[in-house]
This record gives structure tokens, C-alpha cells and sequence, in this order.
């Protein structure tokens, strides 16, 4: 089948990357491979980490999607960080937070281990003052940024900008040509779908600081601080954490804001102090695709060859080899998993 995937982001060339697999003809068009969500993305694979009350959907899909990662890595030659992830919380408030998520965990019989300050201390010894938490074995990281260097490897010259005269590309608000060569268009476009999808996604804008240091944190740490969180992922290959992120509804030019960034550093040092020494490399604004039901968007729309691959929201990167598997096998089969059935919320329209 012809294949042209509108978006060439995580989830986009993951897309990409499972059609040509399976051995169809695809042509990816994006005059700035990415350099959206995914380049901003800190890369938690962590559904454990994510679970919160009502979105125990969401925490399927994650686990579901967290188990194809170690095959999805290796075929994309790229290393996981798999020492795990730290919750804490700074005060018996914020601790009263991580015991709200473990007991989702519960549910979901997802493994964790409750752990006390020493306990905490002694797994991550630059830890400041915390009351406790959990440690989350099967919650990982990777580098979005080696990910989708290694899928543009991959895809190769399929991906760029309009090159074949096939239509044009789309712009937030525009509707999408179908009248063209492909027989299946994949919308993969971010935070910014072309109309009539736009009204599905809402912006949430988010900054992330990246800093380079000599004293590194072993794992992940998502911290409560006093009902606000933060998180710390380490880089395997390099000196660098990220540090994240802000979620804001707003609108304008993909800048950070001195608040935001300032509100980051202030809670990331108050769980690791050693960040006082770290050096900021860089500042990054990229807004996240949200939706109403906090569900990604995967499946068929109302116009035929139109597909969705939209609606990531957090979890883009968590979720990319999955998002992948479900629309070649909607392509190839006509399946739809119902949870992220795109339809779902015309559906509620109509009553």
C-alpha cells in the first residue's frame, strides 16, 4: 500500500518505520524532521510513574507499549536506561501523592517497592531532603533525540518535504488533500493537526532545561515538592540531566518563560542540591499534544484514507512503538483499538 505520513516526529516515523517493515511504500513529509515534541521530550518510558486515578486505560496502553521498547531499541541500535525510577516526595504531603499512585499501582498489579528516606538516600545518594517514596523497577529512559536520529536513518530519503505531486502539506487549521497518489494519509502532526482534527488537540506548552554536571543522578527521580512536581533523567552517554517540565495552556511563540524556567531549577535543586553546580547547555519550549480524555488519537476519521497518529499528550515517546503496531495493523486489517478510536468523541456529538 501507498503510505504518505504527514509528521515526522517520534510517533510519525515510528509509524513510518513499522509500515516499511511490513513491506509498504511510504513517503513521509515534514520540512523540519524532528524538531517538535519530540526534540523537547525528556524520554520517560514510565507508565508506572504516569498512573493516576481515572486513567487506568492510559496505564495499559503505557505497559503495553513499555514492553515493545526493548525489541524497538534494538532494532533501532539505540540503549535504554534501565536502573529504574525513583518517586519521592519532599514532604509528608507530597509523600501522601506518591502513596495516591502506588495504590493505582496496586489496582493495576503493577510491581513497586515503598522505600523511607535512608531507604531513598541509599539508592540515590544525592538526594536532599526527602520523606519518601517508591522505587519503580520497570520504569526506563531513553534519548528521544538518538531515537529519531536512528529512525531518520532508517527511513532515509522517504522523508522530507513535498516532493512528489502528491498535494501539499497542511498547516494547523487547513484541511488535508486526499485526492492524492497515496492510498492511506497518517497524520502525525503534533500539537498542530490540520481541520477538521484541530478541535481534537489542545496545546500544552512545556519548557525543559538541560544541564551538563560531574555529579549525576543514577535514575530517574519524579519528585513531589510541596504539591508542585518536577523531574531528573539522567543521559547514559553523556555528563547531561534533563530537567522537566512545565504544562501550560498558552499560546505564542514556542519560547520559554523566565517563571517557568526559574520555578524548574528551583524545585529540581531542592531534590537533587548538587544542580547548584550543574551548568544550564540548554532551554526548551515545545507544546504537547493533549487530549480531552488525556487518550492519543489512533485510528480512522470520518474522511476515508485519512488516519490519525495523534494525541500522545505525555507519553509520545512511551508510547511511539505502540501507536506504530496499531496503525499498520488498521492499515493492513481495518482493526482500531477502541480506548484511542479517533471517532470516539464525534460519537459523544452525535449522542
Amino acid at each position: 500500500m501507498r503510505a504518505r505520513i504527514l509528521g515526522a516526529g517520534i510517533v510519525g516515523l515510528s509509524v513510518a518505520d513499522e509500515l516499511i517493515r511490513r513491506g509498504h511504500d511510504v513517503e513521509v513529509v515534514d520540512p523540519a524532521p524532528g524538531s517538535g515534541a519530540s526534540y523537547a521530550a525528556a524520554g520517560m518510558l514510565s507508565p508506572a510513574g504516569e498512573a493516576w486515578h481515572g486513567e487506568e486505560t492510559l496505564t495499559r496502553l503505557g505497559l503495553a507499549s513499555l514492553a515493545l521498547w526493548p525489541e524497538f531499541a534494538r532494532r533501532l541500535g539505540v540503549s535504554v536506561h534501565t536502573r529504574g525510577t525513583l518517586l519521592a516526595g519532599v514532604d509528608a504531603g507530597d509523600v501522601q501523592q506518591v502513596e495516591r499512585q502506588l495504590a493505582v499501582l496496586d489496582l493495576a498489579g503493577v510491581a513497586h517497592e515503598r522505600l523511607g528516606r535512608r531507604e531513598l538516600l541509599a539508592r540515590e545518594p544525592g538526594l536532599g531532603r526527602i520523606a519518601g517514596g517508591a522505587f519503580l523497577s520497570d520504569d526506563h529512559s531513553v534519548d528521544p533525540r538518538a531515537v529519531v536520529a536512528a529512525l531518520l536513518d532508517r527511513v532515509g530519503d522517504r522523508v522530507g518535504p513535498e516532493r512528489r505531486p502528491v498535494g501539499r502539506a497542511v498547516s494547523a487549521g487547513e484541511r488535508v488533500e486526499t485526492n492524492t497518489a497515496a492510498e492511506v494519509t497518517v497524520i502525525a502532526t503534533g500539537a498542530n493537526l490540520p481541520g477538521p482534527y484541530a478541535r481534537l488537540i489542545r496545546p500544552v506548552r512545556g519548557d525543559v532545561v538541560r544541564v551538563r554536571t560531574q555529579e549525576p543522578v543514577e535514575r530517574t527521580v519524579r519528585a513531589w515538592v510541596h504539591g508542585e512536581q518536577v523531574y531528573v533523567v539522567p543521559r547514559v552517554e553523556s555528563d547531561e540531566m534533563v530537567i522537566g517540565a512545565t504544562s501550560e495552556e498558552r499560546d505564542g511563540p514556542l519560547l520559554p518563560s523566565v517563571e517557568g524556567v526559574w520555578r524548574l531549577l528551583d524545585l529540581a535543586r531542592r531534590v537533587v542540591p548538587s544542580l547548584d553546580r550543574a551548568s544550564v547547555v540548554e532551554v526548551t519550549s515545545r507544546d504537547r499534544p493533549g487530549t480531552a480524555d488525556n487518550l492519543p488519537l489512533v485510528g480512522p476519521t470520518h474522511e476515508p484514507g485519512v488516519v490519525l497518529a495523534a494525541g500522545a499528550f505525555r507519553n509520545g515517546i512511551l508510547l511511539a512503538p505502540l501507536i506504530a503496531q496499531q496503525v499498520a495493523d488498521h492499515v493492513e486489517t481495518g482493526s482500531v483499538e477502541p480506548a484511542v478510536d479517533p471517532r470516539r468523541f464525534r460519537m459523544k456529538e452525535d449522542g
